[in-house]
């Protein structure tokens, strides 16, 4: 286990340093970390994040389509942010699934800290979705994911899967500086496009 721990954590933070820079690349590098983790995650009874890790498989081939072909099918996506409504409605919708599937995984399996391990899984379906539509609020979504998943897995003795996540930390506020210099470099863009001499 420890080197498919080694395997899929150097490939995740290859990922998520590309999801940075918001390159394409990004996606194929995190199918081998993610199809790695399934199994890591099985032999350490998170059955949990083995089923998130399920979800990543697919959220990756829809993320690299939909980054390629974008929203109208037609182009590169671009980042964008979400209304203060939706923000709230994802909240809730993270701490209502949290508490429903901590409670089913702790009445009928033997997953070790079930209701942390559903909130690192619930809130990362949500920034996963996030990330795959290029919502800025993902990298804010993962911060708090991360320092979760940093616990969880350092107690467990998934030593290197906790530092791997001590890393994505860091790597979010560069995700969200980076994503948010982008936004800025196209408003100023369009704003010279649709008045080029400046008036």
């Amino acid at each position: 286990m420890i080197a498919l721990e080694a395997i899929s954590a150097i490939a995740g933070l290859v990922s998520v340093y590309l999801l940075t820079r918001q390159s394409i690349w990004a996606w194929p590098t995190g199918l081998l970390s993610v199809g790695v983790a399934v199994v890591v995650f099985y032999d350490s009874f998170l059955y949990s994040d083995m089923l998130l890790h399920v979800y990543y498989v697919g959220m990756n081939i829809y993320g690299w389509i939909h980054w390629v072909k974008g929203d109208d099918g037609k182009g590169e996506l671009p980042v964008t942010r979400m209304t203060l409504a939706h923000n709230i409605k994802w909240i809730i919708v993270t701490l209502i699934g949290t508490a429903l599937w901590g409670w089913t995984m702790a009445a009928n399996t033997d997953a070790a800290f079930p209701y942390g391990d559903a909130f690192t899984t619930v809130a990362s379906l949500v920034a996963m979705w996030m990330m795959a539509q290029k919502r800025l609020e993902n990298w804010m979504y993962w911060f708090v994911i991360d320092i979760v998943a940093i616990t969880i897995y350092a107690l467990k003795g998934l030593y290197l899967f906790s530092g791997q996540y001590a890393i994505f930390l860091i790597l979010c506020v560069i995700g969200y500086r980076e994503w948010t210099r982008s936004m800025v470099v196209t408003d100023s863009e369009l704003e010279s496009t649709l008045d080029p001499a400046g008036s």
